[in-house]
């Protein structure tokens, strides 16, 4: 199984996504590329001018966390929710409710350059 760092779908650096206009305030937006047969699934959060990317992958069971929707917020914009089962991640990625609790998602790195999202 190869690594998300080694998954040939996974954006270079360099890639525009969206403008920061396109992601909610607070909220996020998902992000899908393909590479023959392979995917790579990522999300962006933003809060204000601030944008942080994960790859859209549960830690416990390898599933998008917000399959139907860029919904990857709770009610309260506190956690990162997983739809499939209800973990719960701190925004900066640490789940702190579920089955994989102690674990993290994985860092996708983003920018924000000049009002726009990119591959960092």
């Amino acid at each position: 199984m190869l690594g998300v760092s080694e998954n040939p779908a996974r954006p270079a650096a360099g890639v525009r996504l969206c403008t920061l206009a396109e992601i909610a305030d607070p909220g996020g937006k998902s992000f899908r590329f393909r590479a023959e047969a392979k995917l790579f699934a990522g999300f962006v959060l933003r809060r204000g001018d601030t944008v942080t990317g994960f790859v859209d992958s549960c830690p416990h069971a390898g599933w998008p966390l917000a399959p139907f929707d860029d919904r990857y917020l709770t009610r309260d914009q506190r956690h990162i929710l997983c739809a499939g089962h209800g973990a719960l991640f701190t925004l900066d990625g640490q789940c702190v409710v579920g089955p994989c609790e102690g674990e993290a998602l994985t860092p996708w790195p983003v920018e924000l350059r000049g009002g726009e999202v990119w591959t960092a």
